[in-house]
């Protein structure tokens, strides 16, 4: 009201405040002075410039010592702009005949501090109202107000839910407000991430302005609701020897450090941390497993499936047979879910399970019987046989005369195992034959070969000899001069059905001969009898 209708200046605290005496200079003007009006009215002269001897004099005033200065058109500017200087200040014209006076009403501003939140909660508790925290803008005038905001939306005072008090205090001695807003707030668990800001509003020179606090976010308590509990890692199927960790979480916060752990066939819980770890787990851990909070109120559970193979093979490891004789073999499986099962002999997959009644020496080998479980990632289980297939050497001797005419090759067809060792002799002598050439050994069966040209007839003989037997054969082999085709090397089934059709054949004509010689020679008896 006592600036209404007059001039006024508008100051920034700490700046200097410049007020232009807006009187028009008179003729014979004398001096010009300034002053300013206490509360009670009565004047206090501060500056005084004369117009004739252009000297400035101002007057001894302790709240504007060393502040003032009045320029040569009586404009006064005071540096350093205080609170108190929000006053009434009258620029006075003094010539002979009259005194002309102005007055200008001087208002000072100043801007708070950045508000800030003090004294923050370590955190929120629900369901609890509890202080938040303050909000402090400092060192403001004129005096400002601060509102509260959540997420951007402002605050509004709540029974029980959101207290707000606001305090204004002023420095004696410079004039200047520190305005205090502290927020009671009882917080949800939606509040969990809510950023809570306050902002000041003050005036300024230009009219109203705001400024923001920075965001802060309140660690916000509340209790567990729901318990969850959860197999490590997370396989779809776990198998025996896995080592598999329970894993018990609540929702709350902080979540809780301990639970019950119910274990199939136990009856109390295990109290532990938020884990709990099986290792090697084997086919009778499959069950109901379950967690609480260790007051029991809250529980989950789960089913684990422990899956396992089993694979027995009769026999196994290293198994020796004669030949001839019978071998069952049985591989046999137990799993928690259907199985594959495939055999391997040598490295090489078999179309069928092996099936020994009559032992041949091709039979021999290395068995492999293996399975896996179908979607169980690393279960398999394998088992081997070696088979060995042992006999006593058997010979079988053959001789042929060579295209040539020139030689005979006599050959000495062996069978057994373990391998036998071959000598030839020549009967009568005695002596050893070294020059024999020998097959490769393949499924216990070989052939040793000599070439001879003997010019009499000569017995030869061929020894067998393993482990088990020494066996002896003895072949006459005529000189060379007389050919014999009777045991070639290579004969095979085929050329002896052949030879065998031939001879059948030759005979059956042999016969229909005869049988036409006999009915020939009795039609000619009757015909001669007839006739006598």
């Amino acid at each position: 009201p006592l600036a209404l209708g007059l001039y006024t200046v508008n100051a920034v605290y700490g700046d200097t405040i410049t007020m232009p005496c807006r009187l028009e200079v008179p003729d014979g003007l004398m001096f010009g002075k300034w002053k300013y009006e206490m509360p009670n009215g009565s004047p206090v002269f501060i500056a005084f410039r004369s117009s004739t001897k252009k000297n400035v004099q101002y007057d001894d005033v302790p709240d504007y010592k060393d502040r003032l200065s009045l320029s040569e058109n009586y404009t006064l500017s005071i540096k350093n702009a205080r609170i108190s200087d929000e006053k009434r200040f009258v620029c006075m014209l003094v010539t002979e005949d009259d005194v002309s006076e102005e007055p200008t009403i001087v208002k000072v501003f100043k801007q708070p501090s950045q508000p800030e939140i003090l004294h923050q909660a370590d955190f929120l508790e629900t369901e609890k109202l509890q202080m938040l925290g303050e909000c402090v803008a400092r060192d403001s005038y004129p005096e400002g107000n601060v509102t509260w905001y959540k997420n951007g939306r402002i605050l509004q005072p709540v029974e029980g839910v959101v207290v707000i008090n606001l305090q204004k205090i002023v420095n004696k001695s410079t004039g200047l407000f520190t305005m205090t807003s502290s927020l009671q707030y009882m917080p949800t668990k939606e509040d969990a991430n809510a950023k809570f800001s306050c902002i000041v509003t003050y005036y300024g020179p230009s009219g109203q302005k705001t400024m923001q606090s920075e965001p802060v976010v309140f660690d916000v308590h509340y209790p567990t609701e729901k318990v969850t509990i959860q197999v490590l890692p997370r396989s779809s199927t776990i198998k025996e020897g896995d080592n598999i960790t329970l894993k018990c979480s609540g929702n709350g916060n902080p979540p809780p450090q301990e639970f019950l752990f119910y274990i199939p066939g136990e009856t109390e819980g295990i109290r532990s941390s938020d884990t709990y770890s099986m290792t090697d787990v084997r086919r009778n851990a499959t069950g109901e497993y379950k967690c609480s909070l260790t007051d029991k109120s809250m529980m989950d559970s789960t089913t684990i499936t422990v899956h396992y193979l089993d694979l027995q093979l009769t026999p196994s490891g290293e198994v020796t047979k004669q030949i001839g004789e019978a071998l069952p073999v049985s591989c046999t499986i137990s799993s928690s879910r259907n199985a594959t099962v495939f055999w391997i002999k040598d490295n090489t997959r078999m179309q069928t399970s092996p099936s020994f009644s009559s032992l041949q020496y091709q039979d021999a080998g290395n068995y492999i019987c293996a399975t896996t479980l179908q979607e169980v990632e690393g279960l398999q289980k394998r088992k081997t046989l070696k088979l060995i297939v042992e006999g006593k050497p058997q010979i079988k001797m053959t001789k042929k005369t060579n295209t040539n005419k020139m030689s005979k090759t006599i050959v000495c067809h062996v069978e057994g195992f373990p391998k036998p060792a071959v000598q030839w002799t020549v009967t009568g002598s005695g002596s050893i034959i070294n020059k024999a050439k020998e097959t490769k050994y393949v499924n216990g069966k070989f052939s040793s070969k000599i070439v001879i040209a003997p010019e009499e007839n000569v017995t030869l003989t061929c020894i067998a000899e393993n482990q088990l037997e020494r066996t002896v054969t003895s072949l006459n082999v005529s000189a060379i001069s007389i050919p014999e085709y009777d045991e070639p090397e290579d004969r095979n089934d085929d050329n002896s059905e052949k030879v065998n059709d031939q001879a059948k054949l030759i005979v059956g004509i042999v016969v229909g001969l005869l049988l036409a010689a006999l009915v020939a020679g009795v039609v000619y008896w009757l015909y001669v009898k007839k006739s006598k």
